[in-house]
């Protein structure tokens, strides 16, 4: 089958919520093929502890060239130890320029409790604005429930979590396994 041919890979919503001192990480679990669920369990949302410093990361685009960018992340983390926008950096800078890197198809929304950041390939760290951060084919569904709720009174947890399920219901890309990571610092 020829890239032209191939229906493409879609499916993740991953949203970033910082509030009262924390921030939630969570990701849906599907996995889809052009227009058929291949796998409704995926877990894209991950707890790094480089150096031995938590840091949580969720990741939208293809499993493979995420993990790569996760390892990436990490070695980056552990040459700077509790530095995460220096290491996002170094990171976004090798994605960009790198010949093989820069062939990689993710976003990764990566905190360490504190800071939370959006990393893509274009080279970008992003801090985002608003305490909500969302990548994904459901990330702007996401984004826009968040930003709603953050009129609320709900922890960071069950914003993310309502959030999440607004897109799941809108995104058919999106489902509502989700995985949920909570972080402080």
């Amino acid at each position: 089958m020829s890239k032209e041919e191939f229906p493409g890979w879609h499916g993740t919503t991953i949203i970033g919520v910082r509030r009262g001192g924390e921030v939630v990480v969570a990701g849906d679990g599907q996995v889809s093929l052009g227009q058929t669920v291949i796998k409704g369990t995926a877990r894209k949302v991950r707890r790094l502890k480089p150096g031995g410093h938590d840091v949580v990361c969720g990741f939208a685009g293809s499993t493979a060239d995420a993990f790569t960018l996760l390892e990436r992340l990490e070695s980056k983390l552990e040459a700077t130890p509790g530095q995460l926008a220096r290491a996002c950096v170094e990171l976004a800078k090798d994605w960009r320029t790198d010949k093989y890197l820069s062939k990689l198809e993710a976003m990764l929304i990566v905190t360490d409790g504190e800071t939370l950041l959006v990393v893509t390939g274009a080279g970008d760290v992003l801090e985002p604005e608003h305490d909500i951060a969302a990548i994904g084919s459901g990330g702007n569904f996401a984004l826009a429930a968040a930003r709603g709720l953050m009129e609320t009174e709900h922890d960071a947890e069950t914003i993310a979590r309502k959030a999440m399920k607004i897109a799941s219901d809108i995104c058919v890309y999106t489902n509502g396994n989700l995985t949920v990571e909570k972080i402080t610092k």
